[in-house]
């Protein structure tokens, strides 16, 4: 894959022209969605813009976005069942080491497996029947402690910009990255304190800055009462810890968010990490990565993130089909996660000395052309003279 170097913004006649490179402070500073990228991004046509989307036949398009319960019913059942049997097993041999292989796998199937339930589910594709998706939904978010009112916004926004400087909220490896905060949140040591402060500020009838510019007046109701139930459950657990002194009931509840979300981020990080910024192509700021049945079901197919992102009203049992319709128009997937993770992680650690430096995806040559800005364009008031 070929790295090119460079930042652009636009001048009055519509040309990219060259920006000198700024802190790295200043280069994060961007990424607020109230900083002068946003009003650049609004004024260059990055925000609510029409994306390029493959050619599919539309009786073709009708069938891979066809809803259907069973394929996620079965997922379910599987999923809270291996949760249930996981955890059973490492409270009958609590005090034992042989419980640590039982949580660790009750984590991964709690803190990371429930992040694409929680997605899929907030897009209401993964089940035909409305309440379903809706009841999965709450209990993923639960999970990952995510308020499902706010987080379904939130998400809404990341599909309509994606990697649009400013306007995205959900980017998780700028560029620099704050890679402290990335390898911190491998156990959740971030999110989960601020996860807890939004819940409790939530629990007072408020919403953050940011959540009042997406969450309508009508809905936030519900972000209140959902944050004072959880708040509920997590204080029992914190109790019944004192009362019994162990720290099993909260290993249960709560704690898997923690020492089970290490797979949550690196899933993440496969899906745009490095990539292009302010293109308007999922095809250069989004991948797919091919992974074993363990992964893909773990990650309910979101491996298949590009086909995703595209075409997100099909549903996740169908992306593995909408993959093939549009291989030919589209950049060859990665082989495995470790493929990914290879070309990842230099250029992260490259990004932190050189925040020009991006992943530039190459096309195939029977793709559709890309015609936009190749990545990058930045605000001129942003630019340290």
């Amino acid at each position: 894959m070929a790295c090119f170097t460079g930042s652009f913004r636009l001048n009055p006649f519509g040309k990219s022209l060259w920006v000198e490179e700024m802190s790295n402070r200043q280069r994060r500073d961007l990424y607020g969605l109230n900083s002068s990228a946003t009003d650049f991004a609004r004024a260059a046509g990055l925000a609510d813009a029409d994306w390029f989307r493959s050619d599919i036949p539309r009786k073709r398009m009708k069938e891979l976005m066809k809803r259907a319960d069973m394929p996620a019913i079965r997922d379910t059942i599987l999923w809270i069942g291996l949760a249930i049997g996981f955890a059973t097993a490492g409270v009958l041999l609590w005090g034992t080491w042989w419980a640590v292989p039982c949580f660790l796998a009750y984590g991964v199937l709690y803190g990371s497996a429930a992040d694409s339930r929680w997605h899929e589910t907030g897009h209401g594709t993964a089940f035909k029947t409305r309440w379903m998706n809706e009841a999965v939904y709450q209990l993923a978010s639960f999970c990952m402690m995510r308020n499902p009112t706010p987080w379904r916004w939130q998400h809404t926004l990341h599909h309509t910009d994606t990697l649009i400087i400013g306007i995205d909220p959900e980017i998780l490896a700028m560029r620099p990255a704050r890679l402290a905060r990335i390898i911190a949140n491998l156990v959740g040591l971030l999110d989960v304190p601020w996860a807890i402060y939004q819940m409790l500020l939530h629990s007072t009838g408020r919403l953050t800055a940011d959540e009042k510019t997406w969450v309508p007046a009508e809905e936030r109701y519900k972000a209140y009462r959902t944050a004072r139930i959880w708040l509920a459950i997590y204080a029992t657990a914190v109790g019944a810890a004192v009362v019994t002194q162990s720290w099993l009931p909260v290993v249960l509840i709560g704690g898997p968010r923690m020492y089970g979300a290490f797979m949550h981020i690196l899933y993440a990080l496969t899906q745009h990490a490095g990539l292009g910024e302010n293109v308007l192509d999922h095809r250069l700021n989004t991948r797919t990565v091919l992974m074993g049945r363990v992964n893909c079901f773990l990650y309910w197919n979101m491996n298949y993130h590009l086909e995703h992102h595209m075409f997100p009203m099909v549903p996740y049992h169908r992306l593995a089909d909408l993959h093939e319709a549009i291989n030919r128009d589209v950049p060859a997937p990665y082989p495995s996660m470790w493929a990914a993770l290879k070309e990842i992680i230099p250029a992260v650690l490259h990004q932190l000395r050189d925040q020009t430096y991006f992943i530039k995806r190459e096309l195939p040559p029977t793709a559709a052309p890309y015609h936009g800005p190749v990545d990058g364009l930045m605000p001129e008031a942003a630019n340290p003279r």
